[in-house]
């Protein structure tokens, strides 16, 4: 179980980094960074996988593995709050407030999208 947890977290780990990497080269200066896009396409994820899990249509291996490993690894709430925060050091103010309240409302609305979606 932890084996599976654990490979498939650091596959989340690396797509996160690597989008991340991606997006900050294509937009140095966008406050909607490989962050912002991950957590939000990762809720939506999630949503989907937790739909299908709850309704014993994923195996427990595949939910061990994407649910909690993949998208575990593949958002984050720490990187949000520090870049959060770092925006607010910056007296960015608008742009925090934007960050925050696009990530986590668009979040939960990916997840709830994500559950309710017919595969």
């Amino acid at each position: 179980m932890m084996i599976l947890i654990g490979l498939g977290g650091s596959l989340g780990a690396a797509a996160r980094y690597l989008i991340g990497q991606f997006l900050h080269n294509k937009s140095p200066n966008s406050w909607m960074n490989g962050t912002w896009v991950v957590n939000i396409a990762g809720s939506f994820l999630l949503g989907i996988l937790a739909s299908l899990y709850t309704t014993d249509s994923l195996t427990e291996w595949i939910w061990l593995f994407f649910g909690i490993g993949f998208c575990g690894a593949f958002t984050t709430f720490s990187t949000f709050s520090v870049e959060a925060l770092k925006m607010l050091q910056s007296e960015k103010y608008t742009q925090a407030i934007l960050y925050i309240v696009t990530s986590v409302f668009l979040g939960a609305i990916a997840a709830f999208t994500g559950f309710i979606v017919e595969i």
